[in-house]
């Protein structure tokens, strides 16, 4: 598809965003992934985030995104793309608190250690304010990250999958480590309570560090 000329304005269709989108992307995985699949998983990314998306100003690039990371997971899962670090899933059910604290914590600590994704098994439409003031406080900021429904490519592109109140709902595969955190789910808490989920997630991650990237 051709792009616009220079200076002029990009067109606002999804439709033509999510192509051009399937273009770029088609780039970065030729060989790897078949044009047919990057398309299908860039629009049905774009579908699972428009169903609890409260604007659609970004919706197109937050797709891509997504379709990003999930394309990457699928090509590790078929071994076509090599590990170079461990892989870590943390699900828990709006993936607006818990399990996007937990991520934070492990890509902050990690540093570069570990490769790390999170999901919700019903996403929300934005992560709690309470939870990105609570990060905040620790010089991490959560402004670009976003709730994501739970998708079997980054299952089964993980390692270890930790959930953390998401019960039955995520698919279990021979060969992984899960691990249940049982945390309290910060929706129900005031900003001292979020602190306190956050240092014990954060006191929970330094120990999963040492086990498994020493």
């Amino acid at each position: 598809m051709r792009t616009p000329p220079s200076g002029q304005m990009p067109l606002t269709d999804p439709n033509d965003v999510l192509r051009r989108g399937a273009e770029r992307l088609a780039v970065q995985y030729g060989g790897l992934v078949s044009e047919e699949t990057i398309e299908r998983v860039l629009f049905e990314s774009y579908a699972a985030l428009a169903r609890t998306a409260k604007v659609s100003t970004h919706l197109a690039s937050l797709s891509y995104r997504f379709a990003h990371d999930r394309l990457a997971a699928l090509a590790q899962a078929k071994g076509v793309i090599p590990k170079t670090v461990p892989e870590v899933l943390f699900v828990c059910v709006q993936n607006s608190g818990r399990s996007q604290m937990a991520a934070a914590w492990l890509r902050e600590l990690g540093k570069g250690r570990v490769h790390v994704r999170s999901a919700g098994s019903e996403p929300g439409a934005s992560i709690l304010s309470l939870v990105v003031d609570a990060m905040a406080e620790e010089g991490i900021a959560l402004t670009d990250d976003f709730p994501k429904p739970l998708t079997d490519d980054v299952v089964r592109a993980a390692d270890a999958v930790i959930t953390m109140g998401c019960g039955d709902a995520c698919p279990i595969y021979p060969g992984k480590r899960y691990l249940d955190w049982q945390l309290t789910d910060p929706a129900d808490l005031d900003l001292d309570g979020v602190r306190r989920v956050r240092d014990e997630i954060r006191a929970r991650v330094e120990e999963l560090l040492r086990e498994i990237a020493p």
